[in-house]
């Protein structure tokens, strides 16, 4: 019975050691929040979960019900180069001075921090894959274009038949283009989804996803498409009816209801000059392409989930700006046209209350970096320019009123734009000296009606004007890329 009692005596001591040890009962530290950030390029807002029902989008909007679509998303440059530098510096285009398609920021802002760099500083594994910063489309595909280097721990170029069987017999309306810029297309019947560019991305991202899935991570997965030349498989292809594919009206008087310069991204006008038929075929293409990469990015959704990364990763997903096909017989982007300015934006965060919502508040891309700063607890660079939309993704109508600003530019001459939830008001040259519009973007949303030289309005333009002036600097000039730019900065 001694030895009994002595035993358990010790059996209760050791017992209330280890009840008492400092790691018992201690509560696990809530794992951080991993970044999954996929960009397409050249995306408009044409997907089911922004109200188009022709066009075939069902994971983007599988996306969008898990998360907030912000259906009022606007670039600060409908250009590939300026748009992605600004979103990644949190920086507008007047900061990074990047206009072009080949000034690096780096050049005038050698030690700015970019949005991977701060979660890179903080420990986690950073990578991309495909089109992050600017690259020439298809030219650089396989390459690291004019990427920024240091921004990265690993990085991966896949490249597939859309550019390596560029010998396929592409249909190309506008050759004088060249395909990066062309009316150009190609259904392509022998190949698979992971033998295109697109799909090779969404492998890579997905290899990254298991293999680093276990710690914190920022994985950035650029898709090309629905890029031009829209060159896909050809099952995207009969998704779509060509008898179906309408174009915008185009008024007899739409060449002189605007400043020239309105309309100075497409010439010659209309449609680069091919014929109305064509230019549906080529709508078709574009439509064809983002299915296509709306089937990638969900395959990289599927991943998220299988492995379990759904509970703790945040989801963003943009479209560098938005695209013309055939409004105001424009097309592709660089005007100041909502159809170009405004893009498609998605943010998923796990565990949040109001998913499946939409929000029509106006934001701005370059409001990504510092909303997922917040989100995930890091200090962002003091100079950001763009603000937070954390408070839009826990209530959709909460009170915003932040406008947007987007600019082009054409040679010298200049065009801002500021949208607010009523008005777009465009000045192009100094203070309007080439050209003023004011589009009410309730009663007109197809911008056809320009109110500039309306009396009636004559206060709102002062009212815009003065915010214009007020948060967009005038005086921009465009950088000159210095010949080792791409050996510096990118390789």
């Amino acid at each position: 019975m001694k030895n009994f009692l002595t035993k358990s005596m010790l059996i209760l001591a050791l017992a209330s050691i280890i009840s008492c040890s400092p790691t018992t009962g201690k509560k696990k530290e809530k794992q951080p929040f991993n970044v999954l950030f996929i960009a397409v390029d050249d995306m408009n807002n044409d997907l089911g979960c922004f109200g188009n029902s022709q066009v075939q989008s069902p994971n983007i909007d599988r996306l969008a019900n898990r998360g907030i679509a912000f259906s009022h998303a606007y670039c600060q440059f409908p250009l590939c180069s300026p748009s992605r530098s600004s979103i990644l510096t949190g920086l507008r285009p007047d900061s990074t001075k990047v206009f072009d398609l080949q000034y690096h920021f780096r050049q005038g802002l050698p030690n700015v921090v970019t949005l991977p760099q701060m979660f890179m500083n903080n420990g986690y594994y950073v990578a991309r894959v495909g089109k992050m910063f600017h690259y020439g489309n298809p030219g650089d595909i396989g390459t690291n274009g004019l990427d920024d280097k240091v921004s990265w721990t690993e990085r991966f170029n896949p490249a597939g038949r859309d550019k390596t069987a560029l010998e396929l017999d592409v249909i190309d309306y506008t050759p004088k283009r060249g395909l990066g810029s062309s009316m150009a297309y190609y259904s392509d019947e022998e190949g698979t989804d992971i033998q295109h560019t697109d799909g090779k991305v969404a492998d890579n991202a997905i290899e990254l996803l298991k293999k680093h899935g276990d710690k914190p991570f920022f994985i950035a997965a650029g898709f090309y498409k629905p890029h031009c030349p829209w060159i896909t498989p050809s099952k995207y292809f009969d998704e779509y009816n060509i008898n179906q594919i309408k174009l915008p009206e185009i008024s007899p008087k739409t060449r002189d209801s605007y400043p020239p310069l309105a309309l100075a991204s497409t010439k010659p006008w209309p449609y680069f000059g091919i014929t109305a038929d064509h230019a549906r075929e080529c709508k078709l293409a574009y439509f064809a392409a983002i299915s296509f990469v709306d089937a990638q990015i969900g395959r990289l959704l599927n991943a998220v989930d299988s492995l379990g990364l759904d509970k703790n990763t945040i989801i963003v997903f943009w479209s560098d700006h938005g695209y013309h096909l055939g409004e105001h017989g424009l097309w592709f982007k660089r005007s100041l046209f909502e159809e170009s300015a405004k893009c498609p934006l998605i943010i998923s965060v796990p565990g949040a209350e109001n998913r499946g919502q939409q929000c029509s508040r106006i934001v701005e891309l370059v409001d990504i970096y510092p909303t997922l700063a917040d989100l995930t607890g890091l200090t962002p660079p003091k100079e950001l320019q763009g603000f937070s939309i954390s408070t839009l993704l826990k209530d959709p109508d909460a009170t915003w009123e932040r406008p947007a600003f987007t600019q082009v530019q054409r040679g010298k001459r200049l065009g801002h734009s500021i949208r607010t939830d009523r008005f777009r008001y465009n000045e192009w040259g100094d203070k309007g000296k080439d050209g003023k519009e004011l589009y009410d973007e309730i009663n007109d949303p197809g911008e056809l009606n320009n109110l500039a030289d309306d009396p009636e309005y004559a206060e709102q333009i002062q009212k815009l004007q003065s915010l214009l002036y007020k948060d967009h600097p005038r005086q921009v000039t465009g950088g000159v890329a210095a010949p080792d730019t791409r050996d510096k900065y990118c390789n």
